[in-house]
């Protein structure tokens, strides 16, 4: 007697949907892996930003509202990664006071190695800016008082290198508030503060 074909409902099929299905789930689980596998040997730590010292030179306040003035900071980043280290193409520092931009600066591009805190010291200049009316009237309240809260603002295209890889650009945002600045550099102690960072 021959024998008997199989039922149709029993046969092994393959059709082509499935077997994109399983390819495409084995891609994830290796991708998933591949990722998980680089974070377990880089072990990437936030980068840390600080406001280390900031006074206030050439202050002068206009009848007419227009400040001219220039801000100088000294501003650390912190990178703490034993592998990963930063390329910043582009660095660009604001100083706002009560939801106004009273002065910015560009700093040129350069390269942060692992496990490295770099210093920047920079000026901010503002000259002949019009204020807001609630704006100079704070400031001048400010500069009886010799000192002034300001909002440091900082904004950066950066990529990553990991050994010979660089990846793609990020933006990074840091946002320091209260920084206190001094009118003068001898008008005491200054207190470091600290910063939000987002990348």
């Amino acid at each position: 007697m021959p024998p008997q074909p199989l039922p149709a409902a029993s046969r092994r099929r393959f059709s082509p949907l499935r077997c994109l299905a399983l390819t495409l789930l084995s891609l994830i689980i290796l991708v998933g892996l591949i990722i998980l596998i680089f974070y377990l040997i880089v072990r990437p730590s936030p980068i840390s930003y600080y406001v280390d010292d900031a006074h206030i030179r050439n202050y002068n306040l206009s009848s007419s509202g227009e400040l001219t003035a220039s801000f100088d900071l000294s501003l650390l980043a912190d990178n703490r990664n034993r592998h990963v280290s930063i390329y910043y193409d582009s660095l660009v520092v604001a100083i706002w006071y009560a939801d106004q931009m009273l002065a910015f600066r560009e700093l040129p591009p350069f390269h942060q190695p692992k496990r490295n805190a770099t210093r920047l010291l920079l000026s901010a200049a503002a000259t002949a800016t019009p204020l807001l009316g609630s704006v100079a009237d704070g400031l001048k309240h400010d500069r009886s008082a010799g000192q002034v809260a300001v909002e440091v603002r900082a904004r950066a295209k950066i990529r990553f290198k990991v050994g010979v890889a660089k990846t793609k650009h990020y933006v990074m945002r840091v946002y320091c508030a209260p920084v206190v600045v001094r009118f003068s550099p001898a008008a005491g102690m200054f207190q470091r503060a600290f910063c939000d960072v987002d990348v």
